[in-house]
């Protein structure tokens, strides 16, 4: 009895010390991303040219998108480390997103995020009727959902990649922009780096899906170890030549592992600036 009441006597004691040293301004008490171990927290909300399900289906390893992201910020000496979370899904769109209670499951409840990254739109234009109308409805409605569940996040509106053709991309693109501009957001756009490294090699940032029905019988021994499902996938080049004579064996433009370290970089640039800003104002003025 003697020793149980030392020991409570003692972290009686040791709490009045640490309550004592923490007002006395000995240290602070612990931040609100303690939880995160006090990184820098980005969301990436967004379709499959942001979740990239097929490279991690082919290559599960990775290095994936957001670890990437988080790589090139960590090579910053004067960045926080961060930690990024993709929380994005193939064949998404807003409505979606909001109808199959995805954003109150994977995006509502997360705690602590300082910058979060939204690119929807091609599956938008493709399954929302009334596109041009309802896609503006509908970002403004999550920009609102977001506001109210990230208080303390910065939101970013991004353009999307040049996945279908030009028209197509500018419509989806002004959209956005229009958005961000009634809801004094700046847009993020990915666009122009993402075309100008497709410059480089029209086919060196997608990866290759085909039928595999549509494949020469021949060919079915050699494409084997590439067969997922009712198709062939394909990383990069591998098979281009033997079988990039087919028609439309280019034609999936969803990114392959180089298109998401190309997406990754650019928004590396970007998001480096937005926290040295973001620093520099936190900065007491010198006199």
């Amino acid at each position: 009895m003697y020793k149980q009441r030392l020991v409570i006597l003692k972290n009686s004691c040791v709490s009045l010390l640490v309550a004592a040293i923490t007002l006395a301004g000995g240290f602070a008490p612990p931040s609100a991303y303690a939880e995160h171990e006090g990184k820098l927290q980005i969301l990436l909300l967004g379709d499959s040219t942001t979740e990239g399900s097929v490279p991690r289906r082919l290559k599960p390893e990775g290095p994936h998108l957001e670890t990437v992201l988080e790589q090139l910020l960590a090579a910053d000496d004067d960045l926080p480390l961060c930690h990024v979370i993709n929380s994005s899904l193939s064949g998404e769109y807003i409505r979606r997103l909001f109808d199959s209670k995805r954003y109150d499951r994977d995006a509502a409840e997360l705690t602590g995020v300082d910058y979060i990254f939204i690119r929807y739109g091609l599956n938008d234009r493709a399954r929302r009727e009334d596109f041009s109308r309802n896609f503006v409805k509908d970002f403004h409605e999550l920009l609102v959902r977001l506001r109210a569940d990230h208080p303390n996040a910065l939101l970013i509106p991004m353009t999307v990649i040049p996945f279908a053709n030009e028209e197509v991309s500018a419509e989806i693109n002004d959209l956005v922009r229009v958005v961000a501009e009634q809801e004094k957001l700046e847009v993020f756009d990915i666009y122009p780096r993402y075309a100008a490294e497709l410059k480089n090699g029209f086919n060196m940032l997608n990866y290759r899906r085909y039928p595999l029905e549509k494949i020469p019988e021949q060919y079915h021994e050699l494409v084997k170890p590439f067969v997922h499902g009712p198709s062939v996938e394909v990383m990069d080049n591998e098979l281009d030549g033997i079988l990039g004579h087919l028609p439309g064996w280019y034609s999936d433009r969803h990114p392959n592992l180089a298109g998401y370290n190309v997406i990754a970089d650019e928004t590396a640039k970007y998001l480096s600036k937005l926290i040295r800003e973001k620093k520099t104002e936190a900065q007491p003025a010198t006199k």
